[in-house]
């Protein structure tokens, strides 16, 4: 396993209850800023053998990104179960659920 698949995973791992990450900020803080479709297919290949929080990660604009229909249920049902509110089109309010580990402000 490569250093950021490690970190990615340790990465979604830690986004607490109720808050949301989105893919290019898990992939600037693993160490590869342009790398965001490759946290997408570390969360389609290893969600289920990690126990990853995959629900939790929505794409840049803060919209449930996955295009399946049962997934796309699952990620809305799984979030508002959290607490998460969400809008119309699937979209999450990031000033108010994204999670910043780092304390950066910044939207990724």
């Amino acid at each position: 396993m490569t250093p950021f698949t490690e970190k990615t995973i340790e990465i979604i791992r830690s986004i607490p209850v109720g808050k949301v990450m989105t893919y290019g900020q898990i992939a600037k803080l693993a160490g590869s800023p342009r790398a965001a479709r490759q946290v997408v297919r570390i969360l389609h290949s290893m969600s289920r053998s990690y126990r990853l929080p995959w629900h939790r990660v929505v794409n840049a604009k803060g919209a449930i990104a996955i295009q399946d229909d049962e997934s796309y249920n699952e990620q809305w049902f799984s979030l508002e179960a959290e607490g998460v509110k969400i809008g119309l089109h699937g979209m999450i309010d990031l000033e108010k659920y994204q999670w910043h580990p780092d304390g950066n402000d910044g939207i990724g």
